[in-house]
């Protein structure tokens, strides 16, 4: 009967199409009968809004009639409209503007950042701030010094690039050479004071059993440099703030001189390892460890820390790890996010041009604590009379 049904409506369509496609009906009904199961023929041919047979595909289409439909109000969302930005306001504060910010992706994630560094120093948890030479060349210096002064940094992890331009800055208030120019006169990383400096202290930190971080802030602070104020070395030194150096050999314009040992640099950024496995095991339970502008070589140190202070201390973990560069890469995604989740911690990347980003989330944080300082001092208050006269009465 279905089959019946079927040839006169595929003779219909060829009515209708005035017998240009014969060969494919042909074609179209004989793969019906060979290979569809009776049951199914229907499907292949339909209707039009005007009652006309059409040839549909020889391959089976779903039928979105089956769909069951739902209201919307039944449905999960991620997105609220009471999450939008808000519009800007001339002479608006930065409270006001940090306040506008959309509540949606890296705009709810920045705040989370901001918000968990200003309880990591409520609780007096530590804050790691691991950067690399990009940092120090946006000038942002003075921005991470200001957050050290407010307690919001307990130590910070450099490479080697990020600790010669911060000597350059302080010994000469300029630093990052024209690399193509200088490779062109055959004069790139020659300048002899910065390797001098840079050496001379490692053979001191071997010779007092120092960090190369300790020895570079040592050095800068004992040769009253200029541009000091300037310097991460230098003014962490000054305040007691543990800066550790970790080099790979061969990286670094000074490792060329003649005056570069190998031993001694070895000896100190070993040192500085161990310097900042210590001060990371603050982070346990509520620190922030935080990597601006590193790709590879403090992702790994780090790393490492990590592995040590977990099999000194299985219980060690639970804390956040923010991974901020201009481009996110896989190694440092991995060491400083990912791998943290797998300890109990939370990971955050964000994204963004160090020079917008660094300054954007340092005021974020002061208006952050702020905030919290104006919460423990409204829990501080005594109640209200009345309730106090209650309690005695009670």
């Amino acid at each position: 009967m279905e089959r019946d049904e079927l040839a006169g409506d595929l003779a219909t369509l060829g009515e209708q199409t005035s017998g240009h496609v014969p060969d494919r009906l042909e074609g179209f009904a004989k793969d019906f009968r060979t290979q569809i199961a009776p049951g199914k023929l229907r499907q292949y041919l339909k209707k039009d809004p005007q009652g006309r047979i059409a040839l549909m595909s020889r391959y089976l289409e779903f039928d979105p009639s089956e769909l069951e439909v739902v209201p919307f109000s039944s449905t999960p969302h991620t997105v609220y409209r009471n999450q939008f930005a808000k519009a800007p306001m001339r002479g608006a504060s930065f409270a006001e503007f940090w306040r506008s910010l959309p509540q949606i992706h890296a705009g709810s994630s920045v705040r989370t950042v901001a918000q968990r560094l200003a309880e990591a120093r409520r609780r007096d948890r530590a804050i790691v701030v691991a950067c690399g030479g990009h940092v120090v060349k946006c000038g942002l210096g003075p921005v991470l010094i200001a957050l050290m002064r407010e307690g919001f940094i307990s130590a910070i992890a450099m490479n080697g690039a990020t600790a010669i331009h911060d000597i350059e800055v302080a010994l000469f208030g300029e630093t990052s050479e024209l690399v193509e120019q200088g490779l062109q006169s055959g004069r790139f990383g020659m300048a002899c004071e910065t390797a001098e400096f840079h050496n001379a202290a490692l053979a001191a930190a071997r010779a007092h059993r120092e960090g190369a971080g300790e020895a570079f802030g040592r050095m800068l602070c004992e040769r009253d440099a200029p541009f000091a104020g300037d310097s991460l070395l230098a003014s962490a030194y000054a305040d007691g703030i543990p800066v550790t150096v970790h080099v790979a050999i061969g990286t670094d314009i000074v490792h060329m001189h003649a005056s570069a040992d190998g031993a001694a640099l070895g000896d100190a950024s070993m040192r500085d390892f161990r310097i900042l496995t210590a001060a990371m095991r603050g982070l346990s339970s509520g620190g922030v460890l935080l990597n601006i502008g590193s790709a590879v070589i403090l992702p790994e140190v780090v790393l490492k820390a990590i592995a040590s202070l977990r099999n000194a201390d299985a219980e060690f973990g639970g804390f956040l790890g923010v991974n901020l560069d201009m481009i996110q890469h896989y190694r440092a995604n991995s060491q400083i996010v990912d791998r943290l989740r797998a300890i109990g911690g939370e990971g955050i990347s964000l994204t963004g041009h160090h020079e917008i980003m660094v300054p954007l989330l340092a005021f974020a944080v002061l208006d952050a604590s702020a905030e919290l300082a104006d919460e423990d001092r409204a829990a501080a208050r005594p109640r209200h009379s009345s309730e106090n006269r209650a309690q005695s009465a009670g």
